[in-house]
C-alpha cells in the first residue's frame, strides 16, 4: 500500500502536482474553508434545533471535528498524495471504500459550492443572485487555473478580512450596554438529545474545512510535516472564532432572538447599537461565501483528479497543466456543474445533503484511520499512541454516525439515495472494466 502513496508523494515528476505550500498558506486555505460563510449563515438554524444548548452543540461539533482532523493529519502523513480521504479509503480499507469516500465528498462538496456562490449573490445583489453567483463561479474557477499558490494568496487576503470583520462583531456586542452574557445562557429552552445532535450536525458544516488541506497533500512541501501542523493550527484558530462570535451574539440577541434572525451577525451589531457597521458585515459575509468557494474549487478538482486517474471518473479530467501544475480539466468541469446548478436550482435546504455527504466522508477516514500502525503523532512510531490513535478513530466514526443520523430525515434519505447510485455505477464499471495491474494507482 505505502509504494503508490510514496510515488504520489514525490514532487517534480512528470504529470504531478506542483509543491508550492507551506504550513501557512495550508492554514490559509483551511481557514477560507472554515471561516467562511457557515459562520454568517448556520448560527440560527442551530439555535433553533438546540435552544439554550447551543454551545454544547458546538462543542460536540467541535470534538467530532478534532477527531476527525486528527485521523485525517494521520492519513495525510502517511499518503500524501491529492484525493484526501478518496487515497486513503482506497489504500487502507479497498478501492470500493476509497471510490464512495470520492463520491460523496464530490457530489456533496459540489453542491455546497452552488450553495455558497448563491450565498454570494443573495448578499450582494437580492433579486439577481443566480447571475451572480455564476460569475462568482467562473471568476474563482479562473484563479484556480493560475496555480494553487495563487489561490492561497487570494485565500489570505480574503481569510484576514473576514477575520477583520468578525473581530468587529464580536468587539461591538461585548462592548455595548446591551451585552448580558450569563443572562444569554440561561434563555431558551433545550432542544434535547436530538436537537443538540442536529445543531452540532450544522455546525460540523462550517468547520468541515479543513479536508482541503490534506485534498491538497500533492501540492504542499514537505507534507508528512506540514499537513499535521496545518490541520490542527487551522482547526483551532476556527474554533476560537466561532465560540467568540457565538458567546458575542447570544449576548447580544440571546437563544430565542439569534434562533429568529436570518441575519444574525448584522442584527446582532445593529442591536448592540452599531448599525453603521452592517454594510460591513454584509461585506464580510460576501468575502467568506467566496473564500469558502474558492477552498470548496480547490478541493472539489482535486478529489476528482484522483477519481480520474484510476478511471472512476473520465480520465481526461486527470490532465494536469503543464505550465502552472494544476488539473486544469477537472476544474474546469467542476466549475461548469457548480455555474449550471447556480443558474438553475435553489439550493437552500443543499446544506443538509451536503452535511450528509461529508459525514460519510469523514466515517471512511476515521475507519480507515483505525488500519494505520502506531503513531506518537502524524507518521512517528509507538504502540501506545497507535492505542490512542484507534481511540480517536472509533470517536470520529461513532461522532459521524450519530451526527448523520441526526439531520432532516428529508437530507439524510436524499443523501442514503445517492450514495446508493454511485455503488451502482461503481458496480456497473467494475463489471465492465478488466482489473488495473497490480502496484498501479495515481502518479505523481
Amino acid at each position: 500500500m505505502g509504494t503508490r502513496a510514496g510515488t504520489a508523494g514525490g514532487g517534480g515528476a512528470a504529470g504531478g502536482l506542483r509543491r508550492s505550500l507551506g504550513v501557512g498558506d495550508a492554514v490559509v486555505v483551511g481557514l477560507g474553508a472554515m471561516v467562511g460563510a457557515g459562520i454568517f449563515a448556520a448560527l440560527a438554524p442551530a439555535a433553533r434545533a438546540a435552544g439554550g444548548a447551543l454551545l454544547v452543540a458546538l462543542a460536540v461539533a467541535a470534538v467530532v471535528a478534532s477527531c476527525n482532523a486528527w485521523s485525517s493529519a494521520r492519513l495525510a502523513a502517511r499518503h500524501p498524495a491529492s484525493g484526501g480521504t478518496y487515497v486513503y479509503g482506497r489504500e487502507r480499507l479497498g478501492p470500493f471504500w476509497g471510490y464512495l469516500a470520492g463520491w460523496a465528498f464530490v457530489i456533496g462538496k459540489t453542491a455546497s459550492c452552488a450553495a455558497m456562490a448563491l450565498t454570494v449573490g443573495a448578499y450582494l445583489w437580492p433579486g439577481r443572485e443566480h447571475v451572480v453567483a455564476v460569475v462568482a463561479v467562473v471568476a474563482l474557477t479562473a484563479a484556480g487555473y493560475g496555480g494553487v499558490q495563487k489561490s492561497a494568496r487570494i485565500a489570505r487576503v480574503i481569510v484576514a478580512v473576514v477575520l477583520a470583520v468578525l473581530a468587529g462583531v464580536v468587539a461591538a456586542c461585548l462592548t455595548s450596554g446591551a451585552a448580558d452574557v450569563a443572562g444569554a445562557f440561561g434563555r431558551g429552552g433545550s432542544g434535547g438529545p436530538r436537537g443538540v445532535l442536529g445543531a452540532a450536525g450544522l455546525l460540523f458544516f462550517a468547520f468541515a474545512g479543513y479536508a482541503r488541506i490534506t485534498t491538497l497533500g500533492e501540492e504542499v512541501r514537505d507534507p508528512r510535516r506540514t499537513i499535521p501542523r496545518a490541520v490542527p493550527l487551522a482547526l483551532g484558530i476556527a474554533l476560537a472564532v466561532y465560540a467568540a462570535v457565538t458567546v458575542a451574539v447570544l449576548s447580544v440577541l440571546g437563544v430565542d432572538g439569534l434562533a429568529g434572525s436570518a441575519a444574525p451577525l448584522s442584527d446582532a451589531v445593529r442591536a448592540a447599537g452599531w448599525g453603521g457597521l452592517t454594510p460591513v458585515v454584509r461585506a464580510g459575509a460576501v468575502l467568506a461565501a467566496l473564500g469558502s468557494l474558492l477552498a470548496l474549487v480547490l478541493g472539489v478538482s482535486r478529489t476528482a483528479l484522483a477519481m480520474a486517474r484510476d478511471g472512476h471518473l473520465p480520465r481526461a479530467l486527470a490532465a494536469v497543466h503543464p505550465r502552472h501544475g494544476t488539473p486544469h480539466r477537472a476544474e474546469a468541469a467542476v466549475g461548469a456543474v457548480v455555474a449550471v446548478l447556480a443558474a438553475t436550482v435553489d439550493l437552500r435546504g443543499a446544506i443538509g445533503f451536503s452535511s450528509f455527504g461529508v459525514l460519510v466522508y469523514y466515517a471512511i477516514a476515521n475507519a480507515a484511520a483505525w488500519t494505520l500502525g502506531g503513531s506518537k503523532g502524524p507518521g512517528a512510531g509507538g504502540r501506545g499512541a497507535d492505542r490512542g490513535g484507534r481511540v480517536v478513530a472509533a470517536a470520529g466514526l461513532a461522532g459521524c454516525v450519530a451526527l448523520a443520523c441526526a439531520l432532516p430525515p428529508a437530507s439524510v434519505a436524499a443523501g442514503a439515495g445517492v450514495l446508493a447510485l454511485g455503488a451502482l455505477l461503481y458496480g456497473v464499471g467494475v463489471r465492465r472494466r478488466p482489473g488495473p495491474p497490480a502496484g498501479s494507482g495515481p502518479a505523481a
